[in-house]
């Protein structure tokens, strides 16, 4: 019977130990200087190499090599821990074995001196699994162990366990494998089992891993056992159920230019294909991500686990998106991955989630202002020219239209455009917002109108640099660039333009500013004389 390639490959000195050379340059140094503790935790994630460190730091305990050497792998000592019949070196799994009586034993036999070795090893895997009451009959154990026992602690959560376990112990954090680093590793299996393997399908494998090792190896196997003769990238995204990175570009593309149709074509064919779309999801999250850092940093250098010719795509996308674009639809498709686990329509959470990227949130009713105006338009002011203020009107005799279209695509997209108010400018302005009593949107300006009650309120928001905020805000979600006017009145008047309205009135007459305190800011109302 074969041998399972993770097993196979497992590390057996601390030179084959990948990626965790911050716990085995200490470990050796130890080793060297004789001043190995009584009691190590080692922590991480899985697959990241703990058992196996512990292992080999048992071996170099008990090796009969000169001291440089150990552990040597050849002594008589090494091959029992190799082939797991060393009597001295007593693994537990403490998800199997975590009562207070397990413990007690344990604590019982600790006083027999090793019978093979200098040391006994206890290796406790799982260690945050162990009860209250067995971690307290461990404590004193730990404290004051006999001078040839040696305790070594491996779990993935050491937030479980408790502080007076942990003061007790030399903690080691082992970090997830780098994907390079997974890659290199699996390419030196590959070539010693006598496999071909493309290099675009070892980083797949590596990047689907996420920082584990054993998971790499174990897929590895897994396509090694496909039946050909070499392992391509196409082998790869069919075990994984991955679908091919030009599907995810397309969608991206879509986003990018806005084309929901586009979009929606490209998630039939997915549905129609039977393509895994939680997976499609995770790979569209992945790959905004690459999008976001590459737009915070402009180095591509942090993505050196994916292929240059996606590298340079993805800064292409970079370009043609905008930051809060990516940042909202990163958050937007990681929650429909949870979404996409059930429902009579699969595909729906995907397809929302794209159209809610790019055509925004379902927007609640809001006051925007649909003004009749004069056929002409105005030319538009560059998107580098400076904002005109309020005290800055138009030239008299250019009459400014109302834009029908971008009153209906910021009614639409209301939701959002608070949303990055309260972002941008904080919630001081967002509330002055939500106090105005009419909104007009031109060709060139957008007009919000206060009444003369809430003057105070406008003049919170009514500065320099809270209109050109507000400015860069309107163009994102307009796609061009807007002069922020406040004004006092009943209705909002476009400069040089008629002011007949079509406006959507308010519900109540509640008062905007107190409701905006009371659901936003947590105010609560309190009646005079109580």
């Amino acid at each position: 019977m074969s041998t399972a390639l993770y097993r196979k490959w497992r590390s057996q000195t601390f030179d084959e130990v990948v990626g965790q050379e911050h716990v085995t340059r200490t470990l050796r140094n130890a080793l060297r200087d004789d001043r190995v503790a009584h009691a190590y935790l080692f922590s991480g994630p899985r697959g990241t190499g703990k058992t196996s460190t512990a292992r080999i730091l048992a071996k170099a305990l008990n090796c009969s090599a000169p001291e440089a050497e150990r552990p040597c792998n050849q002594c008589a000592t090494c091959v029992a821990i190799t082939e797991g019949r060393m009597l001295d070196l007593i693994e537990i799994d403490a998800a199997s074995n975590n009562s207070v009586d397990d413990v007690r034993e344990l604590r019982d036999k600790v006083g027999f001196r090793p019978s093979e070795g200098r040391y006994k090893i206890y290796i406790i895997d799982e260690v945050h699994m162990l009860s209250g009451s067995a971690f307290n009959a461990l404590l004193k154990t730990l404290e004051e162990p006999p001078p040839y026992a040696r305790f070594i602690l491996a779990t993935t959560e050491p937030h479980k366990i408790p502080a007076t376990v942990l003061s007790r112990c030399q903690r080691f954090d082992f970090r997830r494998i780098p994907t390079p680093e997974i890659a290199q590793h699996l390419q030196h299996v590959a070539t010693e089992e006598g496999f071909l393997v493309e290099p675009d399908a070892l980083l797949a494998i590596a990047r689907s891993a996420q920082g584990c090792m054993r998971d790499a190896v174990s897929l590895l196997d897994q396509m090694l056992s496909f039946g050909a003769d070499r392992v391509t990238s196409e082998q790869v995204q069919q075990v994984l159920g991955a679908v091919d990175d030009r599907a995810v570009l397309d969608l991206m593309g879509a986003i990018a230019t806005r084309n929901v149709s586009r979009g929606l074509a490209q998630i039939h064919r997915l549905v129609t294909d039977g393509a895994s779309l939680p997976e499609f999801c995770h790979q569209v999250v992945e790959h905004l991500r690459a999008v976001m850092l590459l737009q915070m940093t402009n180095n591509p250098a942090l993505l050196d686990e994916l292929p240059a010719d996606t590298v340079k795509q993805l800064q292409v996308q970079a370009k043609q998106l905008d930051q809060p674009t990516t940042l909202y639809a990163i958050k937007r498709f990681s929650a429909a991955i949870g979404e996409l686990k059930g429902g009579f329509q699969p595909q729906l959470p995907l397809e929302m989630a794209l159209i809610e990227v790019v055509q925004g949130e379902a927007v609640s009713p809001a006051t925007v202002v649909v003004q009749a105006a004069p056929a002409s338009v105005a030319g538009m002011p560059a998107a580098t020219a400076p904002l005109p203020t309020a005290a800055e009107p138009a030239p008299a005799g250019t009459p400014q239209p109302s834009d029908e279209a971008a009153a209906e695509t910021l009614r639409r997209r209301w939701s959002e455009f608070q949303r990055l108010v309260k972002q941008k400018c904080g919630n001081k302005v967002l509330g002055a917002l939500n106090s105005a009593k009419d909104t007009a949107v031109g060709t060139e300006s957008v007009v919000f109108a206060f009444t003369a009650q809430y003057a105070p309120v406008r003049e919170m928001a009514d500065n320099q640099e809270t209109r050109d905020q507000l400015s860069r805000i309107l163009q994102h979600l307009l796609g061009r660039p807007f002069q922020v006017i406040f004004q006092t009145g009943e209705h909002a008047a476009l400069p040089n333009a008629g002011t007949v309205s079509v406006e959507e009135t308010k519900k109540d007459d509640k008062d905007a500013l107190v409701e905006f305190a009371v659901s936003d800011l947590g105010a609560q109302i309190v009646q005079e004389g109580k």
